[in-house]
């Protein structure tokens, strides 16, 4: 697996009756990596990976493994408990996975021991080439470049860190420390000129769900100018509504729909016409890229 470019962190699509929608789910994979996508992650904090079970994590990465053309198709793991984690880990292998991308637990926040106990037990359930996600503000675990060094030096699939902590100078620690031995990848939206230019190599992106061709420009330009027009809907990414917002805006833009799984509700209100006029807007300026 090359840890390299814009992979996108894929949003989970559902029928009328909250079933994963398979059929849509490839259709917009495809859709994604036609338009130059390097690869797709799926079952992440996007692809609402909370709300769904077991079985459908497994049937999702087998209809991905379908449609990616060759491309690198990435696991998110991510559960209540370790021993659900590592059958995840192996059944993404079997499914036929490039990689898989590994989360902290979920609802459980802990200490160095314990997080790097999971997270081991985790990277050595696989062969695959493993990418760690750090996203403090979500999941209140904090991987710091020390504990990122540690763990790959003792775990030699480890090869990549997804960074969301929101601060940029995480990727100059953890190049400092770890060299060239990790790629670094931005993981906040309205970060990642900001992270490239600190020396991360990847993108895991939110918005290219709905805009993968302006993604794809703007990670291969580090134009100002496109950067400027994007941020208000990148920073959509960042928020706790952030799937809801996602999927609306994949709604605007003729691809997919704003359905998402409970706890999450579709967005109402004043809150709902805020973020539609922030998308329209941006959709009425939209650059030729």
């Amino acid at each position: 697996m090359k840890w390299a470019g814009v992979i996108s962190a894929i949003t989970t699509a559902f029928k009328p009756d909250y079933a994963v929608d398979h059929a849509f789910v490839a259709k917009h994979a495809r859709w994604q990596l036609d338009n130059g996508v390097d690869g797709i992650v799926a079952l992440g904090s996007l692809g609402e990976a909370a709300t769904l079970g077991f079985e459908e994590k497994v049937a999702i990465l087998k209809t991905l493994a379908g449609a990616m053309g060759g491309k690198p198709l990435v696991a998110g793991i991510a559960s209540l408990s370790t021993a659900e984690a590592v059958a995840l880990a192996k059944a993404a292998e079997q499914a036929g996975c490039s990689a898989i991308m590994v989360l902290p637990p979920y609802v459980y926040s802990t200490d160095w021991r314990e997080t790097k106990a999971h997270v081991q037990a985790v990277l050595r359930a696989t062969r695959l080439s493993c990418m760690l996600y750090n996203n403090p503000p979500a999941y209140k675990t904090d991987f710091l470049a020390p504990h990122i060094d540690e763990l790959a030096r003792e775990n030699d699939n480890l090869h990549a860190v997804k960074e969301s902590s929101g601060d940029a100078r995480r990727v100059t620690a953890v190049k400092a420390l770890c060299g060239d031995r990790l790629a670094v990848f931005a993981g906040l939206d309205d970060m990642v000129l900001e992270a490239v230019a600190a020396g991360a190599v990847g993108w895991i992106a939110g918005l290219v769900n709905a805009l993968p061709r302006e993604t794809m420009a703007l990670f291969n330009q580090k134009s100002n100018s496109l950067y400027r027009w994007f941020l208000p809907l990148l920073r959509m990414d960042t928020v706790p509504k952030f799937v809801q917002l996602i999927k609306l805006m994949q709604q605007e833009c003729g691809m997919g729909h704003e359905r998402v799984r409970g706890p999450r509700l579709v967005l109402a209100g004043a809150e709902r016409e805020a973020a539609l006029g922030i998308i329209k807007a941006a959709l009425a300026s939209r650059p030729k890229v």
